[in-house]
């Protein structure tokens, strides 16, 4: 498979790729509700929850959580298991208690302020390269390109770039490639309309080409090599766990016990129980587990 090199267009091609996008973003873009906003907690909440969430389920979610916690001082003066609760049935449960400890956080330390720079937005509790640029560059305009599965599949095609996308040592490239085409006068813009490109156009399987607002710049369709990319690695299969649970009644009472909130779902109540050791009768386990 030959290697691509060059990860950016002469500058007058990148101003005409970036018109493109422009263009047709204020067209096609979906009317979603934390785009309703320039709002950065609102922005930051909306982001949290699209990490590992599909946009259709997070609406219902986003609506939920912003009835009940409008502003991060409603958020930080919550309890956690209230925060949770509103977040139930959305998983990654590890994502609501970091914004939780954050809002907390930035409550305590500047005034419910969020931070408009970089590194002291990106210390905060959960939030990583990407949260950082989309919330930095969305609600504050910050030139920071935000590099998500979407782009960097959107990239992949468009520069023909064979370092596997799922690997970490491979981001950099991704990165450096979204920052060369980076509209900086409205990167906010640019970042999202990059990334709905990926979500509705440049999809995993059956991109539509034809209503591709960048095919005229993208190597892989030039090359009909567009479902050669974007490359990936084969994972380790994932592991399977047999696990017993415990039902206890007791005087119409029944007992829960709660994960620790360093555990996977940590902090959320449960029946009692755990792994079972090989062979291990599924009462064993539960009575060992409850010890």
């Amino acid at each position: 498979m030959a290697k691509s090199s060059v990860l950016t267009l002469p500058s007058d091609q990148t101003g005409e790729l970036q018109k493109a996008l422009s263009v047709w973003y204020q067209t096609h873009h979906r009317k979603l509700p934390w785009r309703q906003s320039r709002d950065p907690y609102r922005i930051w909440v909306s982001e949290i929850m699209l990490q590992q969430t599909q946009v259709n389920t997070v609406i219902a979610y986003f609506k939920r959580f912003m009835a009940t916690f409008p502003d991060i001082f409603r958020l930080a003066a919550a309890d956690l298991q209230a925060v949770l609760k509103c977040w139930e049935g959305m998983g990654y449960y590890a994502r609501a208690r970091n914004l939780h400890k954050a809002a907390r956080q930035l409550v305590e330390e500047a005034n419910g302020r969020i931070p408009d720079r970089w590194e002291a937005f990106r210390k905060l509790p959960g939030v990583g390269d990407y949260i950082a640029a989309a919330v930095l560059s969305i609600a504050f305009d910050k030139p920071y390109p935000a590099v998500d599965g979407n782009v960097k599949r959107v990239l992949a095609r468009l520069f023909e770039i064979d370092a596997p996308v799922n690997r970490s040592a491979s981001h950099r490239r991704s990165r450096e490639a979204a920052a060369q085409l980076l509209e900086k006068t409205d990167p906010g813009t640019f970042n999202q309309a990059v990334i709905e490109v990926g979500a509705l156009i440049c999809k995993p399987g059956s991109p539509d080409c034809g209503a591709c607002p960048i095919a005229h710049w993208c190597r892989a369709r030039r090359d009909h090599r567009v479902s050669e990319y974007p490359v990936r690695i084969k994972r380790s299969p994932v592991p399977q766990y047999h696990t017993a649970i415990g039902v206890v009644v007791k005087n119409q009472r029944v007992l829960i016990v709660r994960r620790p909130v360093e555990a996977m779902l940590g902090g959320l109540w449960e029946f009692p129980g755990g792994v079972r050791l090989s062979d291990e009768p599924a009462a064993a386990a539960c009575i060992r587990n409850i010890r």
